[in-house]
């Protein structure tokens, strides 16, 4: 790398001193990057910017209408989501048809077909095993050739694995073989999608389009019961086949788009390629390459890469450390990844057209559909409301809303739904305020859960080990979400509704460690949250933080770090 790095000085215009950067404790414990300065005069010169905490250049701040073409790139990223959200919607659906049962099941003494529980959960929930895999195996393909060329990796191994599903005829093994494969590559886009969005966006903007994200799995989960829905009705391999290769053909889609979208320029510059950063930066913040906030952010971010570098290379014992309060996050991430399955939204998801025929629906398939419809129309208002009024704010609310449909569907299945006994029809009535309060569970989850705890694991992690740390805590999303898949069967079999109950246990769980561990993120650049967490603000009061550059000669950092109000008046709000 060049020894000189520009630095701007916004009293004086850009300059050049040496890249010897010094990390100095600040009086609150963290550290900050200052330059050394190369000799006496250019000292004397820097005195008064040094000793006035005058802020660098910033991106302005726009309106929603100058971040359309950003937009329209972190679309494109997002649309691995929309690969993952296409596989949920439409293997829930095969469960249930004709075909797919014939060929992948077992026959009974009388010749009809079945799936058995144990091979419901494996055909369903391996993929989820492939992808704790893969989002593991292939955390480093994006700090050494590039988040862009990853995503590409990736999406190919997720076709080949589609290939191999595509070709079974009639063993459940190969089918089962498919899905794994299918499975690491999803794996690793659900690590590179949010991460290259959260790297290529404007601060201002980054919560809403990570939520991108979320919007492409819920739109790919919508089209996915709609073809199941459009393909039930044929009695041959078209009712699946036809899922698994319009799959392929977004795939192909993804790696497509991958020609058109920038590349991150943490990673440009971390591998040298300073014009190609400096270029990233002014594309996606509508600006030119010689605007002086891009000049300063391109500082900004190659002060930090260089302190990462002389660090060295990060490993994965250093997840486990606890300087810089690394470990406090690897272990917050998760557990939100892991609460965002327990809160029991794949219940319905993945077993949606089962549900809704044991509560009396002839065609389960077009409530499944309706589930969709719900699930990618409330994402809309999620992409305003996890910026407008943050991460941790969406994350409690949306707890206490799932804690309350969860208790009505529960208590309804287990006291209202069959009157008469299991073995007799069911209610109507009951089955109706079931599925409505189903409705309003996907709302409340779509609104919140669903895209905050991958834009908080996306800005959570320093930049050394960012790769590893979101795959470490999408694996735990994985891992939970095969247990789900897979033991859901037998659950339901044993208690009925009574599972219910059991998500909203863990909701309630959710509610009280978001409160306690997680921090908000909003408006801050990903230094800056790095910042707050060695800072060791408290989460309950860190929508109050303030970043170095912004603090006047009257805030007090240590208040941020300490709290003598008793729990209860702090869950309290008083």
């Amino acid at each position: 790398m060049d020894s000189q790095v520009p630095i701007t000085d916004p009293t004086i215009g850009p300059k050049r001193v040496n890249n010897d950067f010094q990390s100095q404790p600040s009086e609150s414990g963290s550290h900050s990057i200052m330059e050394a300065p190369s000799n006496k005069g250019e000292e004397e010169e820097n005195k008064g910017f040094n000793d006035v905490n005058i802020p660098p250049a910033e991106m302005p701040k726009k309106p929603a209408s100058e971040y359309v073409t950003v937009s329209i790139l972190c679309l494109m990223i997002a649309f691995g989501g929309y690969v993952y959200g296409w596989d949920t919607g439409t293997i829930s659906g095969f469960v249930s048809q004709t075909d797919w049962i014939r060929r992948f099941g077992q026959q009974r003494a009388d010749g009809t077909y079945y799936l058995s529980k144990v091979r419901t959960g494996l055909l369903l929930a391996i993929f989820n095993i492939g992808c704790a895999i893969g989002g593991l195996a292939f955390s480093r393909l994006g700090d050494i050739y590039g988040r862009r060329k990853a995503l590409v990796f990736v999406t190919i191994v997720y076709m080949v694995g589609l290939v191999i599903s595509i070709a079974s005829i009639d063993k459940w093994y190969q089918y089962f073989i498919g899905r794994i494969i299918s499975g690491m590559g999803v794996g690793g886009i659900a690590v590179y999608s949010p991460l290259l969005i959260s790297e290529v966006s404007p601060k201002h903007v980054r919560g809403t389009l990570v939520s991108c994200y979320q919007l492409m799995i819920t739109l790919g989960i919508f089209l996915g019961y709609c073809t199941n829905y459009g393909t039930r009705n044929y009695s041959n391999s078209v009712q699946w086949r036809v899922p698994l290769g319009l799959g392929f053909a977004w795939a192909l889609f993804m790696i497509a788009a991958m020609l058109f979208v920038p590349e991150s320029p943490r990673f440009l510059i971390e591998v040298s390629q300073f014009d190609e950063a400096r270029r990233s930066v002014a594309r996606s913040n509508k600006v030119s390459v010689d605007d002086p906030s891009v000049i300063a952010e391109v500082e900004f971010l190659t002060a930090g890469v260089e302190l990462e570098k002389a660090a060295g290379s990060a490993s994965w014992g250093e997840l486990f450390q606890t300087k810089g309060k690394v470990l406090h996050r690897v272990i917050m991430g998760i557990m939100i990844q892991t609460l965002q399955q327990l809160t029991g939204a794949n219940y319905f998801f993945f077993y949606g057209t089962l549900i809704f025929a044991s509560v009396g629906l002839n065609d389960g398939f077009q409530t499944s559909v309706i589930i969709g419809v719900v699930n990618f129309v409330s994402t809309f208002p999620a992409i305003y409301i996890v910026d407008r009024f943050g991460r941790r704010t969406c994350l409690l609310w949306g707890a206490a809303g799932m804690i309350c449909c969860m208790v009505v569907f529960a208590s309804v299945g287990v006291t209202r739904l069959w009157p008469n006994g299991k073995d007799q029809p069911s209610s109507k009535g009951a089955g109706n305020c079931m599925i409505c309060f189903t409705m309003f569970f996907i709302f409340c989850f779509a609104t919140t859960w669903a895209p905050c705890a991958y834009v908080i694991v996306s800005e959570s992690f320093p930049l050394r080990i960012k790769a590893k740390g979101m795959s470490l805590a999408i694996a735990a999303n994985w891992f939970w979400n095969f247990l789900l898949g897979f033991f859901t069967p037998f659950i339901t079999g044993a208690i009925d509704f009574y599972y219910g109950y059991v998500f909203m246990g863990c909701l309630c769980f959710a509610w009280v460690y978001v409160f306690l561990f997680v921090p908000e993120t909003k408006g801050l650049t990903l230094e800056e949250v790095n910042t707050m967490w060695e800072e060791g603000v408290l989460p309950w009061k860190s929508a109050q933080w303030v970043p170095p550059s912004r603090r006047d000669a009257d805030y007090d950092v240590n208040a941020m770090a300490s709290d003598d109000k008793p729990l209860y008046k702090r869950m309290l709000g008083k």
